[in-house]
């Protein structure tokens, strides 16, 4: 399941620590997931959660001041960042959804459930951090596109959904990019109806032909090469080395273009199987410069957050 680590202008916890987040999400998941496993193998004999971590003699108490005061009582080393995590721990390991899998019939029915109870965990992780939180949109809560992207790719791959990137104070939606071990990813996505054909041009404007009906729809390559230029420019002034593509994809219908532009792929229904199923078997480990990447993208990303309950409530507004 690969790692939301910005949606829109939400606050994130992995703009907190890049280097921290995407391996301590791979761990939590996989913690979950043989705790989940275990429960459908071995039938319900305890809650779901009470198999996260069988090392724990009692779940932590899911109030934040309740598990600093823990913490002090066990007269443990704190470190910086504690408090954080037994959050990130409580984010996964709260989530109800999990716990109806008795009537589940195969393997596969239970990783689909698992998967879908992870996304309310990665839209958390995406609006919230220890003492801040954003208020998150609802067409994001059942986002089809958003949902398939995080479901169906590796958890090496990270995503930044919509970001508005805040340049020269301004700020500037940008379309989806995701960060692999190997490339940064500027991607569009144009589906309408089934069967549908994008004619393409320089123009502003491109042609969308359904049967027997023609409609205008604005040129996806403008926002594609705005979204393109951030992206490079911010990595040449960090020295980012890794490469930026730009994809323009239609899963169900067509894109017809007789002398596209040169550096844009054009993904359509024809050959989105195979294009998708190569990156899926993308095996590689996430890498620093992955990270780095994804460092630079999110320190110029815009966030609108508040205090959360626990630590008051003053409007945090652009950064």
């Amino acid at each position: 399941m690969a790692q939301l680590i910005k949606l829109q202008d939400y606050v994130s916890r992995y703009a907190q620590d890049i280097y921290l987040y995407p391996s301590r999400y791979v761990r939590l998941k996989k913690k979950q997931w043989e705790g989940i496993k275990a429960k459908w193998e071995n039938g319900p004999e305890e809650p779901i959660g009470n198999l996260i971590d069988s090392q724990q003699e009692e779940q932590p108490n899911t109030n934040i001041l309740h598990k600093l005061k823990s913490i002090v009582r066990q007269q443990e080393p704190v470190r910086e960042d504690a408090p954080q995590e037994l959050e990130d721990q409580d984010d996964m390991m709260d989530d109800g959804s999990l716990d109806s899998i008795s009537n589940l019939k195969s393997i596969e029915e239970l990783k689909q459930h698992f998967l879908d109870g992870l996304l309310p965990f990665q839209l958390k992780w995406a609006s919230s951090t220890l003492m801040e939180r954003s208020f998150i949109a609802k067409e994001f809560v059942n986002d089809p596109t958003l949902k398939f992207l995080l479901q169906r790719f590796p958890d090496t791959f990270l995503i930044l959904y919509k970001p508005i990137f805040l340049l020269k104070k301004a700020p500037v939606e940008a379309e989806l990019i995701i960060i692999t071990p190997a490339a940064a990813m500027c991607i569009s996505f144009i589906e309408a109806e089934e069967e549908a054909a994008f004619v393409g041009s320089k123009d502003r404007f491109w042609i969308k032909k359904t049967r027997n009906k023609e409609k205008k729809i604005l040129n996806p390559l403008i926002a594609l090469n705005r979204t393109e230029k951030i992206v490079k420019t911010l990595f040449d002034m960090y020295g980012v080395d890794l490469p930026v593509q730009k994809l323009l994809i239609s899963r169900n219908g067509f894109i017809d273009y007789p002398l596209p532009p040169y550096g844009v792929q054009f993904i359509e229904k024809r050959n989105f199987e195979e294009w998708f199923m190569t990156l899926r078997g993308m095996k590689s480990p996430l890498k620093h410069m992955q990270l780095k990447a994804a460092q630079v993208l999110l320190q110029h990303c815009q966030t609108t957050s508040v205090r959360r309950l626990e630590w008051g409530n003053n409007p945090k507004g652009q950064e």
